[in-house]
Formats: C-alpha cells, sequence, structure tokens
C-alpha cells in the first residue's frame, strides 16, 4: 500500500524530468502502480482511512510522483458520500482548450508539494483529453472546472512541471482579475 512517505517530494529532481511514453501491453509493475495510486487516492479521501493510515488527501496522482518516469495519471473523485469516479488515462495528451481560464480560489495543492503556497495557477476552464486506458483502447474525456483543472494538473507531472511554477513569487495574485476563480 502506498503511504504518504511514498510520494516525492518536490525536491525530488525525478520530478523535473519528462516522463517517457507507455508501450502496451503494460507491464505487471505498471498495472501494479495504477492500482497502488487508486487506492491510495480513494483512501485518502475516506476520513477514518486517511487518519487510520496517515494519508494526506489527494485527488490525482502522475506516475512520476511514485517515482515511475512513465506518462499515465490516476484521478479518483468523490462524486457522492463514499462514491467515487475514477480516471486512468495513459500516455495523456490535451487535444482541445477553452479561451476561458479559471484558478481554485483556495489554491492548488499538490501531494510532492509539503509546504503552504499561495498564489494563481491559471488553467483552462474546459479541456479535452485523450489517451488510452489500460487495455490500450483510445479514451477521450470532456472535463470542465475541478476536473479540467486536476487533469492539467496531473499531466503538467508528466513534463516535469509543477503548480509552483505558474506562481509569480513576487506578486502571487498577478492578473488574478483576469481569470475566474471556482
Amino acid at each position: 500500500m502506498l503511504r504518504t512517505k511514498d510520494i516525492l517530494d518536490e525536491k525530488n529532481p525525478l520530478l523535473r524530468q519528462k516522463s517517457k511514453e507507455v508501450v502496451f501491453p503494460l507491464t505487471p509493475e505498471d498495472k501494479k502502480n495504477i492500482q497502488q495510486m487508486q487506492e491510495y487516492l480513494t483512501n485518502s479521501q475516506i476520513e477514518e482511512l486517511a487518519q487510520k493510515y496517515d494519508l494526506r488527501p489527494g485527488t490525482g496522482m502522475a506516475a512520476v510522483q511514485t517515482g515511475v518516469l512513465k506518462r499515465y495519471i490516476v484521478v479518483v473523485i468523490e462524486v457522492d458520500e463514499g462514491q467515487f469516479d475514477h480516471y486512468i488515462v495513459i500516455n495523456p495528451k490535451i487535444t482541445s482548450t477553452s479561451a476561458e481560464k479559471i484558478y481554485i480560489e483556495a489554491g492548488e495543492g499538490c501531494l510532492s508539494v509539503n509546504r503552504e503556497t499561495c498564489g494563481i495557477v491559471p488553467r483552462y476552464a474546459r479541456v479535452t483529453v485523450e489517451g488510452f486506458d489500460m487495455d490500450g483502447n483510445k479514451i477521450k474525456i470532456r472535463a470542465r472546472e475541478d476536473l479540467a483543472v486536476i487533469l492539467q494538473h496531473e499531466i503538467d507531472h508528466l513534463n516535469g512541471i509543477l503548480f509552483t511554477d505558474y506562481i509569480d513569487p513576487k506578486n502571487p495574485y498577478k492578473y488574478q482579475d483576469l481569470y475566474r476563480a471556482i
């Protein structure tokens, strides 16, 4: 079982490398890693399990955060009490975006960034992401608002980018009036 301590910290240089395309079929190691990422994200959003296993809550994770430089992401979002939508995207690519940009008013977080971080992270309000499922079948996800932000955040990880890279350290709320808060 993955634990918070198993997730790479932002100081780890691996997080700044570009992940490599996945070749199908998936290896048993990749299947196991995806399952563990999914399990961590689900359990971290169930309060009693998060406390029991000392899991920092998260909704998305990229393979690189577990030390694997491969292009796959896992997103788990609670849609109802104890009910979750799961997204596993292998070799994800953003194929279209909205003109409108948004930001998370409370600020973005990251399982690899273990410090308080404030500032505007501009993201597209709507994105279309294409990639593959675990069996190599093509998939397309049209996402808006929160899911769109999470997908962009995780795909950034695959390109060696952290959300903190978007924040101007001298003026963290620069251009705030250009984007819609969610």
